[in-house]
């Protein structure tokens, strides 16, 4: 990935925590937060190093310890932003969660005003993503894994993100015209998934523009079937 597009991702990132009110305490994580020198950046040091550590070494290998030690943050001040290690884990799910959706729809934004167009070009993002040097696979998936009970909190956070990711193929198919909006966005999240899975479980930097191809057929035969 170049350094332009770290930059940028970075910018985008901030952007997301300005937004959203991120440096209050009550305020919902939305991004991967930058690192910052105002007193009020604490909690975001911690969910981003949190973000970083998880996504690297896994959930239950990172001990508090570790964050705190990277983050350069006193464990009273984990606590006092953060009620457990289980707490940090949500606001680190919850924070990641609105980034990636955010960098999507505005990277297919930037490169197109054809929702159709958006759906194949999705797997272009994916791809950019995948061959990064900080891929590790799905934090959610990684997640959802490692907390593996269904009403377990940190489970339904990473099932909610795929479900927020598959709504925005959804609008994007309804958008597009096709029939059967739902059927579509459920079909593409699919070969996400197995991009991403197969990407990283395999190493194979193809993964994305194989899962491309096959995205092209499936929105071809949507848009083919659309009602009218």
């Amino acid at each position: 990935m170049s350094v332009q597009t770290d930059l940028s991702m970075s910018r985008a990132r901030t952007e997301a925590i300005e937004h959203a009110g991120l440096a209050t305490a009550a305020s919902p994580p939305s991004g991967c937060v930058p690192f910052c020198l105002m007193a009020s950046s604490r909690r975001e040091q911690l969910i981003e190093t949190a973000i970083r550590l998880f996504n690297r070494e896994g959930y239950h290998a990172t001990g508090i310890d570790r964050i705190l030690a990277e983050a350069g943050v006193a464990k009273m001040t984990l606590y006092n932003h953060f009620g457990s290690k289980d707490e940090l884990v949500l606001a680190a799910l919850r924070a990641q969660d609105q980034w990636f959706r955010n960098h999507v729809a505005r990277e297919l934004s930037r490169r197109t005003d054809d929702p159709a167009e958006r759906l194949v070009l999705v797997f272009d993002v994916v791809d950019e993503w995948c061959k990064g040097p900080e891929f590790n696979g799905c934090m959610f998936v990684n997640a959802a894994s490692e907390f593996a009970e269904p009403d377990n909190a940190i489970h339904a956070a990473a099932a909610e993100h795929k479900r927020l990711f598959t709504a925005y193929l959804r609008e994007q198919a309804e958008a597009a015209g096709a029939a059967d909006p739902a059927d579509l966005a459920d079909r593409l999240a699919l070969l996400v998934e197995g991009a991403i899975a197969t990407a990283h479980v395999r190493g194979d930097a193809g993964a994305s523009a194989r899962a491309k191809g096959l995205a092209e057929l499936v929105v071809g035969e949507a848009m083919a079937n659309e009602p009218g």
